[in-house]
């Protein structure tokens, strides 16, 4: 199995190692930025809103940067672990076992694996990554919306994840992540938007492991 230490460039399936992203609207640049205090208790609030997630499932859609749209569903158990199930017709899905991001593509027979921290899932996904540290608030326009560019300076090639919360009293921490925009070392942009998002729900450990294309056994 080949492993990956930047995101593989592969047409569509790009965008899905990069489902593994979210680029920041040019509007939201441009409204001046909060007060330090205000950006600090913000930035917290996010944090403490993905320390808060346990499980969570949802809907997902994910767009690529030439506009070509797929969707799914989303699981998640932290630390570490995520599934994208994806429509069939997509004949691929992305997994994470807790320690490694896998690429399976069942259309040629095919698997890509590179470390979680090596991906701009990392912030999501990697219990080592500390939010706060690599993350800087980004002006989102709106007092219901706090938006979270994660990226490591000395590591370019993790790429960039900026993260969407919308203010929700009934989700972790009061903030619902609704969506996400990923930017690998390529510049290649995918963008994920959640909907349907439920908490705290029973996942078992099996559902991140996969049915490998290249053996008649499964692997995780």
């Amino acid at each position: 199995m080949k492993t990956l230490h930047k995101f593989p460039k592969l047409t569509l399936r790009a965008a899905v190692a990069g489902a593994l992203s979210v680029s920041v609207p040019a509007a939201m640049l441009a409204v001046p930025m909060a007060p330090a205090v205000a950006q600090t208790s913000q930035l917290d609030q996010a944090v403490a809103a993905l320390r808060g997630i346990s499980t969570m499932t949802a809907n997902f859609t994910q767009t690529d940067r030439k506009g070509q749209t797929l969707s799914g569903v989303l699981t998640l158990k932290r630390p570490g672990k995520i599934r994208f199930e994806y429509q069939k017709s997509a004949k691929m899905l992305v997994v994470s076992n807790g320690k490694s991001l896998y690429l399976v593509d069942y259309e040629v027979n095919q698997v890509q694996r590179w470390p979680i921290g090596n991906s701009p899932l990392g912030a999501l996904l990697d219990p080592n990554r500390d939010v706060k540290k690599y993350g800087k608030l980004i002006p989102s326009g709106s007092d219901n919306v706090v938006t979270v560019e994660v990226k490591d300076s000395k590591h370019p090639e993790y790429g960039v994840i900026t993260l969407i919360f919308v203010r929700n009293a009934n989700a972790p921490g009061g903030l619902q992540l609704t969506n996400w925009v990923a930017l690998d070392s390529q510049n290649g942009r995918t963008t994920v938007r959640l909907s349907n998002q439920r908490y705290g729900v029973a996942v078992p450990d099996s559902a991140f492991t996969f049915k490998d294309p290249r053996r008649s056994i499964g692997r995780r």
